[in-house]
């Protein structure tokens, strides 16, 4: 397996580009099986995870082409197949977002239970609810979800808890359902809006996207779009934890800081300066990182994806930060690593209590889940001497060439195959 060498202690300079955001590309790849016509797609990032996506909807029938500058065409005309194999959603639990494209369009579908990074439950209990209230009878054998309908119709359904693929899933099996469906206790995330917004493109009839309410009017059919995908929210902020955590000074292009307030406000607290453009960031760092303490919780609070980034910059940090966890149980994973590296971390159930210290040292070290990887990525490129991240399958499933764009920053890091 691939593996990173770093060579750490090096400050960061230069201009990096943000990719397109994983988290809203893979709703919409998924979105190409509510119409027969051609939806095309800019922006789409070259990771794992955007692979198994396309090879899964390929085994449906869906016929992809990738072509330059991360455009990506999908027609779903010639589906033969409403099944999600356990082969190909066991790494990604983003695949279950097909299961409400395939029961609205052609009112049967059979979805394994998915899988993804080791960092707790994340039950579909939600999804089933909600598909249930709109009609679909559902049950689970040998490991699938099976759900049959012979046409979805509107609903009023509130969620237990917010849920962003459950409410992207809900979203999409609700606009070719039969009459109005609204969604209470709905994600707010960016990902979400993105997805809507493309969904409106192929004449959907959606409001409140962005807020706990969203109303769709389900409508006989799709049509063909073209969309561009989003910026990458956490790409972004974890350069920003990078150049925080080794000092220097970067510019982001093509990303979009409207959408990531609780990250740049965190890191400002940090004493990372920040100025923004529209759709640029520029970030220098002088001295030490001062503690930051934070708690994770849904948009537009503090992401659970930042919270390992922002916890190796702590590592770093001038004082004590104590961070909560409050999305994921099993999410300090990235803890025994940044231990081997000297960092010194307490962990009480969900809280983590980080005691700044003046420097890491170079470890070998193990990537656990995909942000984790990024995590021991920023404490190698701040720590004195040679780290190794193993693993970093994970690393790739959720960002694109991110060795190339560290080296063009200035950073020693290659990869070792």
């Amino acid at each position: 397996m691939d593996r990173l060498r770093i060579q750490g202690g090096r400050p960061l300079h230069g201009e990096v580009t943000v990719s397109g955001a994983k988290n809203a590309a893979l709703p919409i790849l998924c979105a190409s099986l509510l119409t027969s016509d051609t939806i095309t797609l800019d922006n789409v990032p070259e990771l794992r995870d955007i692979g198994t996506t396309l090879a899964l909807l390929g085994r449906m029938g869906v016929v992809s082409q990738r072509g330059p500058d991360g455009r990506v065409s999908l027609c779903a005309a010639d589906v033969h197949s409403q099944e999600a194999p356990y082969d190909l959603v066991k790494t990604m639990r983003a695949s279950i977002l097909v299961l409400g494209p395939l029961l609205a369009r052609f009112g049967h579908a059979r979805v394994s239970l998915p899988g993804g990074c080791a960092i707790g439950q994340r039950p579909v209990d939600q999804h089933i609810k909600g598909l249930a209230a709109m009609g679909a009878q559902i049950h689970i054998e040998h490991g699938f979800v099976v759900a049959h309908a012979k046409r979805l119709h509107g609903a009023s359904i509130l969620t237990d808890m917010v849920t962003v693929t459950g409410t992207e899933n809900l979203m999409m099996a609700a606009v070719l359902a039969d009459g109005r469906t609204t969604l209470e206790n709905a994600a707010c995330e960016p990902e979400i809006v993105d997805l809507a917004e493309l969904l409106i493109a192929m004449g959907a009839r959606i409001q409140g996207h962005g807020s706990d309410r969203i109303i769709i009017d389900g409508v006989e059919r799709l049509h063909g779009a073209t969309h561009q995908i989003i910026p990458d929210r956490i790409e972004a902020g974890t350069f920003l934890c990078a150049v925080a955590a080794t000092g220097g000074e970067i510019t982001l292009r093509q990303v979009a800081p409207n959408t990531m307030g609780a990250i740049l406000d965190k890191l400002r607290e940090a004493g990372l300066q920040i100025e923004c453009g529209p759709d640029w960031i520029r970030a220098t760092m002088h001295g030490r990182p001062r503690a930051t303490g934070f708690r994770t919780s849904e948009y537009p609070g503090f992401p659970t994806d930042m919270q390992a980034q922002l916890m190796a910059l702590n590592t770093l940090a001038s004082g004590t930060a104590i961070i909560t966890e409050n999305i994921f149980e099993n999410r300090y994973m990235h803890v025994q690593e940044l231990q081997r590296m000297g960092a010194e971390i307490d962990i009480n159930g969900h809280t983590a209590i980080v005691i700044g210290t003046e420097s890491l040292s170079g470890a070998t070290v193990m990537a656990t889940d995909l942000r984790a990887s990024a995590s021991l990525v920023i404490a190698g490129l701040a720590a004195q001497g040679e780290t190794t991240v193993e693993r970093i399958y994970h690393l790739d499933r959720g960002y694109e060439r991110m060795e190339a764009k560290l080296q063009a920053l200035g950073a020693r890091i290659q990869r070792i195959q």
